[in-house]
């Protein structure tokens, strides 16, 4: 999951499967004993049997939400759909456990901020310990790799579109579940980002953060329902050089030299910036 960054700004891992991962070990991601995009951790809180245990009532009211809300957007979903798809009888059920179908959202957004937040942690950690300083297409396969979340046993991943249909329409919901408890990680990685690409003016990288964060948002989701589809649809994102290639447009995406018309741009930004200042002061 990637959040959109402020244009001013600059558990341990317990290996879940992901369906329709590639087969080739991301550098970052194997020193966590994670192959590729496969593995990711639950939360620092879950128990290892927890997996396997039936879900309760709580538990199967937010995974058919989720579900639903992926397929149809948040809107599209009624509390009444909600409760049907998890085979519950009370219709009240979703009020007495989240009280209103926006904390319900704000609940599932946290749930998968907090493991994809625990894996860029662990692994910019590890890093940290053995010196090295990420370069910037390994820091670009990172947030690539690391937003991946483990659906639960019997499901489809669905995570990553529920969050592209969220933000979209009800941005608010997707800020509030990640907060800033959940968003170091992603903030760590973006400060690396700007330490490794100090050649661009800061007006160029903020919009370029935004365009990345937009970007990897709607491809991965794009590559999840893919996967999770019948027949032959997740053939593509099979093959091990699609994520190869996705990171290397990202990459590309952040490194591209700035063009004529976007310095006369720049410019004019700056020389409009500049009069605005001017006629501010006393």
């Amino acid at each position: 999951m990637t959040q959109e960054p402020a244009p001013a700004q600059p558990k341990p891992p317990v290996p879940a499967r992901v369906r329709g991962g590639g087969r080739t070990a991301s550098p970052i991601i194997a020193g966590m004993n994670a192959p590729d995009a496969e593995r990711t951790p639950p939360t620092p809180d879950t128990p290892r049997d927890a997996q396997s245990a039936p879900p309760d009532t709580r538990e199967r009211l937010k995974r058919a939400a989720q579900r639903l809300f992926a397929q149809r957007g948040f809107d599209g979903v009624a509390v009444r759909d909600i409760v049907a798809a998890s085979g519950q009888r009370n219709a009240a059920s979703v009020h007495y456990y989240f009280g209103t179908k926006e904390a319900l959202a704000q609940e599932l957004v946290a749930d998968g901020a907090r493991c994809i937040d625990a894996v860029r942690n662990a692994a910019l950690d590890a890093m940290q310990a053995r010196g090295h300083d990420p370069t910037l297409r390994e820091a670009v396969d990172l947030l690539v790799r690391s937003s991946f979340v483990p659906p639960p046993p019997g499901e489809e991943a669905s995570f990553l579109q529920f969050i592209a249909m969220l933000r979209i329409n009800h941005r608010e919901l997707f800020l509030a579940g990640v907060g800033e408890r959940w968003n170091r990680g992603f903030k760590r990685l973006l400060n690396q980002l700007r330490r490794l690409l100090p050649q661009l003016p800061a007006p160029v990288l903020s919009q370029r953060l935004v365009f990345l964060s937009v970007y990897l948002g709607e491809v991965l989701a794009a590559r999840e329902a893919a996967l999770a589809a019948p027949g032959r649809r997740g053939a593509f994102w099979r093959q091990p050089l699609a994520l190869e290639n996705l990171v290397d447009t990202v990459v590309g995406l952040l490194q591209a030299p700035i063009s004529a018309p976007a310095q006369a741009a720049l410019g004019g930004t700056a020389a409009a910036r500049s009069r605005a200042g001017g006629a501010r002061r006393p």
